[in-house]
């Protein structure tokens, strides 16, 4: 097939999960024989356009206009991406299917889609309602509204977990056979090499403290807080400690502060952002790794870390409680709770040998289940499906339906 995927990331532009999906996805689907071009937002260190191992990647430069916020900044990069692809597929011929990932280029997908009349999917890795807890303010119903767009526009909705469909067949009311879970994955030679060095170690504790470890955004929906307000029990019933925190986000200032306003700042390394070489050098030397999710819908690191060999503790919501089997291949905490959290943590620390064992069986469910490898065979049935399906339908009758059902019209 010649698939489209539009994004607002790409390696190296990493602000979320988004980025590392479609790398994975696309460099797959390009190994197995198909076109895949990403098209997805410039950024300053990367080429324009560049043959990525098995993908062609095109990164998208916004007009040199003032733009005030993010609303106007996602609207701006929709128009130059669309400006983009006609270009493109004048130069590359028809596309077989456009793939679009979250609202952020929904306006494009759905544009071109109807333009061209292309096959669409999307997938929705994450919604506004579920990173606020509701809906409250009208930014927030602009997002929600252009998510419900994407999915009402698109032919199958895909989501990384259980959590996530329910999720959004509640919010959005789609019909559930719309909606199709696919698991994130990982590539299962992620560490092979990288291995435990003592010297890489040391640069953020001593030989005989335990690492904890927590990789991700600072904001509040990663939770880091619950581990920040956790950290005094877990000192207090086992000194020889570290806490390393590694990313950025809103909450940098704050979490710092609260950790001078506790005294244990000698326990715990902000270390900022990480690259990939480093942050996977550092995975091989921690002990226990925590993600303290409030909002989770899948949670792609607690992959990483039981690839790489560490002891997992994971807030028990979302696509991370369905992960992780409670004290079986890691542990399980109350979402919020930071006593429940020091609890688990203080289980891992005190039983190594248990410890061990559930290590050994996150492993091996890593590689069962969460295989790229594996998974991209769904995606292809997914393609094949929607691409077929499409054949039977008269493009200009059903651009025609979709307009009544818009206007609260009936199907004629």
């Amino acid at each position: 097939m010649k698939i489209a995927m539009l994004t607002w990331e790409y390696p190296p532009r990493i602000v979320g999960g988004i980025s590392r999906v479609v790398y994975e996805l696309s460099q797959k689907l390009g190994k197995l024989g198909n076109e895949v071009h990403v098209v997805t937002c410039c950024e300053a260190c990367a080429e324009e356009f560049e043959k990525d191992d098995y993908v062609y990647v095109h990164r998208v430069r916004l007009p040199s206009i003032e733009i005030f916020d993010f609303v106007q900044w996602v609207y701006h990069f929709n128009i130059a991406m669309i400006e983009y692809l006609v270009g493109l597929i004048n130069k590359i011929g028809k596309l077989d299917l456009i793939h679009a990932h979250d609202w952020l280029v929904a306006f494009s997908a759905v544009t071109i889609k109807n333009s061209y009349c292309i096959p669409m999917i999307s997938t929705i890795h994450a919604t506004e309602n579920g990173r606020n807890n509701g809906i409250y303010t009208c930014l927030q119903k602009y997002i929600n509204s252009v998510e419900w767009w994407l999915t009402y526009q698109s032919s199958k909705v895909i989501v990384n977990s259980l959590y996530m469909k329910k999720e959004i067949i509640k919010i959005f009311n789609l019909p559930e056979d719309k909606v199709e879970i696919i698991n994130n994955g990982i590539d299962i030679k992620k560490f092979k090499k990288y291995a435990y060095d003592i010297n890489i170690r040391r640069r953020y504790a001593r030989d005989d403290e335990k690492i904890i470890f927590f990789v991700g955004r600072l904001v509040q929906e990663k939770g880091v807080s619950i581990l920040v307000e956790a950290m005094p029990k877990i000192i207090r019933e086992y000194t020889d400690v570290k806490f390393v925190i590694v990313g950025k986000g809103a909450q940098d200032s704050y979490l710092k502060d609260r950790v001078n306003s506790m005294g244990i700042w000698n326990k715990v390394y902000f270390t900022g952002y990480l690259g990939d070489d480093d942050l996977r050098l550092l995975y091989r030397c921690v002990d226990v790794a925590v993600y303290p999710s409030l909002y989770e819908p899948f949670g792609i690191v607690a992959l990483e870390a039981m690839l790489a060999g560490v002891s997992i503790v994971v807030s028990d919501v979302g696509g991370l409680g369905e992960i992780v089997q409670h004290n079986v291949d890691g542990k399980k905490f109350i979402v919020g709770n930071s006593n429940s959290l020091a609890d688990c943590v203080l289980d891992i620390l005190k039983d190594p040998n248990k410890s061990k064992k559930m290590v050994d069986k996150a492993l091996q469910k890593v590689l069962e289940k969460f295989d790229w490898n594996k998974l991209e065979k769904e995606y292809r049935r997914v393609y094949t499906n929607v691409v077929e399906d499409t054949k039977k339908v008269e493009w200009k009758q059903y651009i025609i339906e979709d307009i009544n059902i818009q206007k609260g019209g009936e199907f004629r």
